[in-house]
């Protein structure tokens, strides 16, 4: 099972949409894929539509505290894919994890058993430095790291790679590599890109190096509208909005063949 966490260390960088869109995307591919809703906003859970009403969630399952299989749940109408919920109670895994000693590795140990059963596990983190965010990081193969065609992008990407360079380098407890940073609402008008935008991506460029950097996805409200409606953009008919998602399936089937 190729891990691949999803982090970005501020706020509407683009995680969740990825991780929802390449989820699907993995499973219509005939992967079994499971997506990790490690947010305590859950909007993940929200948008695949998982009922966690008093049942068990990635807290639960953090800590044991519950069978393995009764914190996995097949997506609704959607073959080969399955979800890890969280609900506002995942804030407590916060403290868990660091009363553990652990949080760095403890993921990790809780996901390995399921390394025969998955293709490709996606990780949601939240988007703040925490116990959780630690986790995921240490519990990674690879990481993607959305990041907004803006100012605000630009810093959210140099404080997770920061992050996940200290991990690696200094603390030594993070393997995972960087698959690449996907630019998130890359505005164009017309044939030409914003300035801002221009001036995001390639400053994004020189400090990860210009070959981990991937199609944009584009701002459109079409993203949007795919997730309230619960359907992929090329069923919608707006499959070229997709193609920022076709390079990443296209990389992690070279890494797993």
């Amino acid at each position: 099972m190729l891990t691949l966490a999803i982090v970005s260390l501020s706020g509407g960088q683009g995680k969740t949409t990825c991780a929802l869109f390449l989820g699907k995307r993995l499973a219509k591919e005939g992967w079994p894929t499971l997506v990790v809703d490690a947010d305590p906003q859950h909007n993940l859970t929200t948008y695949l539509e998982a009922k966690v009403d008093q049942q068990p969630t990635l807290l639960e399952f953090l800590k044991k505290a519950v069978e393995l299989s009764e914190a996995i749940y097949p997506v609704d109408g959607k073959d080969n894919l399955y979800i890890i919920p969280s609900d506002d109670a995942l804030d407590a895994a916060n403290e868990y994890l660091a009363s553990s000693g652990a949080a760095a590795i403890l993921l990790k140990r809780r996901l390995e058993v399921l390394k025969d059963t998955f293709k490709v596990c996606l990780i949601d983190a939240p988007p703040q430095r925490s116990q959780i965010c630690l986790s995921i990081v240490g519990a990674a193969d690879y990481l993607l790291i959305p990041a907004e065609a803006t100012v605000k992008g630009y810093g959210s990407l140099v404080r997770s790679i920061d992050l996940w360079k200290s991990m690696r380098d200094e603390l030594k407890v993070s393997e995972a590599e960087l698959l690449g940073v996907l630019p998130f609402r890359d505005r164009w008008i017309g044939l030409t890109q914003s300035k801002e935008s221009q001036l995001s991506v390639t400053a994004m460029g020189e400090e990860v190096g210009r070959e981990f950097i991937l199609p944009s996805i584009r701002e459109s409200e079409r993203y949007k509208q795919a997730i309230n409606q619960g359907k992929l953009l090329s069923e919608m008919g707006f499959g070229d909005l997709e193609y920022p998602f076709d390079v990443l399936v296209d990389l992690i089937k070279g890494l797993i063949n």
